[in-house]
């Protein structure tokens, strides 16, 4: 089976918690912003990424408690091609959606300020 094909059944198969995510992440109704859900991101297939902000959230069930270094290696490759990676547990998206929006909120604010060309060298360092 394809990454592709893979993540498809991933998108018809969410978890109640990304189902709630995605409510407020979806048709830019989040800061405007495009996300797209269950996408390959290299060899992964990522929760929730934005490309135009280089931002990835996944979200963890419990049995992601079991795979912490498979996620470790994930996360750093992710990074490693210029990407911010949130993680947040279901139970904190069922019970703290507040918080998690905020903080996808700061990633957000955070990644377009150190996008911004710097007056000095106008490549995007050091704001």
């Amino acid at each position: 089976m394809s990454l592709l094909d893979n993540a498809k059944i991933l998108r018809r198969n969410q978890t109640d918690a990304e189902r709630r995510l995605w409510y407020h992440l979806r048709a830019h109704r989040f800061m405007g912003i495009k996300f797209k859900r269950q996408k390959p991101a290299g060899r992964f297939i990522v929760d929730f990424i934005c490309s135009e902000e280089k931002l990835i959230i996944e979200l963890d069930g419990g049995q992601h408690a079991e795979s912490v270094d498979y996620d470790q290696q994930r996360d750093s490759w992710l990074r490693g091609e210029g990407y911010t990676v949130l993680r947040f547990w279901d139970n904190e998206v069922l019970g703290e959606m507040e918080r998690v929006l905020e903080q996808i909120r700061l990633a957000l604010i955070q990644n377009t300020l150190s996008l911004v060309p710097s007056p000095v060298n106008g490549r995007g360092e050091g704001v």
